[in-house]
């Protein structure tokens, strides 16, 4: 993409078009994400619940991974983009080099955690009489952190790409990395054909498998295809400056969604004793969410470059008409969850091979948490708005309202009082709260907009 094409697509194009053009392969993406996410527990779950539950466990720390990754692509992202809006081409190389040598360095901080503290991890959470689910969780999530630089490649090389527009390009490594975990997933679980039968370890190996293949395409995409960004680490040092801005961007996203691994970590503890068929639901929620979340993340990735852009350039009136194309498409979306979740819990439940006991828990808690769907749309493409011009810590403030001032406190509170069935109405008392914190900053944020 030349200066002149830049200038075409990202500042001049209709907002809508450009949106959806942006947006529209990475929603595709994460739709096929989220889908293997749920086809990858439903393999598991045929193996038998202790296995779903482990599963359900681990992610807290395949979360934080999350977390690290997309918090410091962010970063990237954004500044990448705004270095281009503001005629910047050699800083963008530098970006991109520095963003290698941080991923490099994230990885690193995770094998350290993979090898010392994942069996403390499970141990934290199960008791003697859970002991199967501990040996399950730690087989899976010691092989998913060890192999983690697949999944630190493909955020990298993926958030280069949409940093330049070429958001078609990534949909194609993403869904590589999908159908490779789909196809893998029952041949190695199961030991089809010529495959060795390898329980939840066949679950986690078709997952890394598929994470690096895509982290690889990803790479020789930006190689051969972007030319926006030289990508070239010969005689290349750190720059402090390039790296403190990437952190001043994606530390509160990484931050934000570390949060949410804290906050799931909380809930499993508060959960699992009281009924590790909870705690199995609590997990089947997630898998079930994404598939209308990860969407919406597929079009915050597509939003984010082009507000990060308009705003190098001052175009105040292309940053609004973005957000409200944002904020539609996103409703919509969310919508679809709600009615899914409030008409259909129990077939969504029998996917897992649910029992009597996970379907009686589970269909009260999709329908209780489905309410935050109501709320949320409005709060995630505000937050999207706020990373990309550089507010980050405003979304950083509305999430830790939201996990930790109330919805940890709630539920524990209210697993107190109601038992199980009463702490599910923790996540739509702290959507509310979301939503409040989330109108308050953007209140700041519209002065900034004002004044452009």
């Amino acid at each position: 993409m030349s200066e002149q094409t830049a200038e075409n697509k990202m500042g001049v194009k209709p907002e809508g078009r450009l949106l959806f053009g942006m947006s529209l392969p990475m929603m595709i993406s994460m739709l096929v994400q989220a889908l293997y996410n749920i086809v990858d527990s439903i393999f598991v779950s045929k193996i038998d619940q202790d296995a779903l539950t482990a599963v359900s466990l681990a992610f807290p720390m395949q979360l934080l991974m999350v977390a690290i990754g997309a918090g410091t692509g962010v970063g990237v992202n954004a500044l990448i983009s705004r270095s281009l809006g503001e005629k910047r081409q050699d800083r963008a190389n530098a970006v991109a080099a520095n963003g290698i040598f941080v991923y490099i360095l994230s990885y690193l901080a995770i094998l350290v955690i993979a090898l010392l503290f994942v069996r403390p991890f499970y141990a934290m959470q199960t008791n003697e009489e859970q002991r199967a689910i501990m040996e399950y969780g730690v087989k899976y999530l010691s092989i998913v952190m060890i192999f983690s630089f697949g999944i630190f490649a493909q955020f990298l090389f993926e958030r280069m790409l949409q940093a330049t527009g070429r958001t078609l390009f990534t949909m194609f490594s993403q869904g590589i990395g999908a159908i490779i975990n789909l196809i893998f997933d029952p041949l190695l679980i199961f030991g089809i054909g010529p495959f060795p039968e390898m329980g939840i370890s066949g679950a986690a190996i078709a997952t890394v498998m598929g994470q690096i293949i895509a982290g690889c395409i990803a790479l020789w995409g930006n190689i051969a295809l972007n030319k926006d960004i030289h990508i070239s680490l010969k005689g290349f040092k750190p720059e402090g400056e390039i790296i403190k801005s990437i952190y001043k961007i994606g530390v509160p996203s990484i931050i934000m969604q570390s949060i949410g691994s804290v906050m799931t970590t909380g809930m499993n503890l508060i959960l699992m004793p009281l009924s590790d068929t909870a705690a199995a639901v609590f997990g089947v929620y997630f898998k079930l969410q994404s598939f209308f979340f990860m969407p919406v993340i597929g079009l915050n990735n597509g939003l984010i470059p082009i507000i990060s852009y308009n705003y190098g350039a001052r175009k105040k009136k292309r940053i609004i008409n973005t957000l409200k194309y944002g904020y539609i498409i996103a409703f919509a979306f969310l919508m679809a969850g709600l009615a899914a979740f409030e008409l259909i819990p129990d077939k969504l439940l029998m996917l897992f091979d649910a029992s009597d006991a996970m379907i009686a828990i589970g269909c009260r808690a999709l329908r209780i948490i489905g309410l935050h769907f109501l709320i949320a749309w409005f709060c995630i493409i505000t937050g999207s708005m706020f990373q990309a011009m550089g507010n980050a810590v405003y979304s950083m403030y509305v999430s830790i309202c939201r996990q930790l001032v109330v919805l940890l406190p709630a539920a524990f509170i209210l697993a107190t009082v109601g038992g199980v069935d009463a702490i599910w109405w923790s996540f739509p008392l702290a959507e509310l709260m979301s939503a409040a914190v989330t109108l308050i900053c953007m209140k700041k944020t519209a002065g900034i907009l004002k004044g452009m």
